[in-house]
């Protein structure tokens, strides 16, 4: 069995405007977590195919709608931490709210996606998704595990508190609300051999 490594974190006096004018450059992904850099690893096949599937019946589904599904490419910003992630898709409705004038970072994802990997997980569950709850326009982060079926979803309430729901049945329909897009596991799992 391959151990995954941890992807390496430091952290800088590097400011955020430093950081966005770096990573710009960069040939390699970094996050940006209020001082802490996170360089992004590779992803395996498993992850890849699920986030492939996502992004396939997102897209079908949003197609002539108003909201579109962005791959990882995509930077969002979170003002009130002055911090940059990249997940693994986001749903946005409407205009991109960019962060300034170069088209690669934004400011309002309605849902975000993260494909979790042993090395990622601590990272995509704890820090990172703090992060995102206090983006304003956030109301699901979704984490999809590629190495067993489980999938979880955090829901921003009315009141602004999180509600949680995990699902691990192949016959279970996940309902992803904002958009009204009701995805089943299978659909989520299709092609991937699990332990």
């Amino acid at each position: 069995m391959i151990i995954e490594e941890p992807a390496p974190r430091y952290y800088t006096s590097m400011s955020p405007s430093a950081f966005l004018e770096w990573e710009r450059k960069s040939d390699a992904k970094h996050e940006y977590a209020s001082g802490m850099i996170v360089s992004m690893a590779g992803a395996s096949p498993e992850h890849n195919l699920i986030l492939s599937n996502i992004i396939a019946i997102a897209g079908t589904f949003l197609k002539g709608k108003s909201c579109n599904i962005y791959p990882s490419d995509l930077l969002i910003y979170v003002p009130s931490r002055e911090s940059y992630f990249y997940p693994d898709a986001s749903i946005i409705c409407g205009a991109l709210d960019l962060s300034d004038e170069i088209k690669d970072t934004v400011k309002n994802p309605l849902v975000t996606f993260e494909i979790l990997s042993p090395s990622t997980e601590d990272y995509d569950l704890g820090r990172k998704f703090f992060f995102y709850m206090q983006i304003e326009t956030l109301k699901e982060y979704i984490t999809i595990d590629s190495t067993s079926r489980h999938v979880r979803i955090g829901r921003k309430q009315s009141d602004g508190a999180w509600k949680f729901e995990e699902y691990f049945n192949a016959d279970e329909q996940i309902w992803i609300n904002p958009i009204g897009l009701l995805l089943s596991m299978d659909d989520i799992y299709e092609g991937i051999t699990l332990g």
